[in-house]
């Protein structure tokens, strides 16, 4: 039986230095439509979910590391599965435009349950963004 049940969109603020340079990377870099805005925030559609710039640059800054499979992986970060198509989309696209890379876009547990791609990259805030892709989008939760 799946554990993966329909989902309701979350949402989530998040600091950044510069409205227009979180407009310019979301909108354009990522490919989220933009929604309601002021001069201290702005909404943007990330695949379904809404999350929201607020324009805090006191709040960005680096985050703490966690040992994962050799990498160090920011502690606080966001983001989303996709399907492995989009994932792979993304991924060319991000490469493409020259994205440093936290973490190289990379498979994961191949082969085995829980088998998954994944990237992190940081925004122009540094806000620590993952996107993932599972082969079997069942194993999402498996052990």
């Amino acid at each position: 039986m799946s554990t993966i049940s329909p989902l309701q969109p979350f949402h989530l603020a998040f600091p950044v230095h510069d409205i227009a340079v979180a407009r310019k990377f979301y909108g354009e870099v990522i490919g989220c439509a933009e929604g309601r805005s002021s001069d201290a925030w702005v909404d943007f559609d990330f695949y379904g979910h809404q999350v929201v710039a607020h324009l805090a640059p006191e709040e960005c800054g680096a985050s703490k590391t966690s040992a994962v499979d050799g990498h160090g992986v920011p502690v606080r970060h966001f983001g989303v599965v996709l399907s492995m198509p989009d994932w792979e989309a993304l991924a060319a696209r991000l490469q493409a435009a020259g994205m440093e890379f936290v973490i190289e876009p990379y498979i994961r547990f191949k082969g085995e349950v829980g088998e998954q791609a994944t990237m992190f990259f940081k925004d122009p805030s540094g806000n620590a963004l993952e996107f993932k892709a599972f082969k079997n989008i069942e194993s999402l939760f498996a052990k």
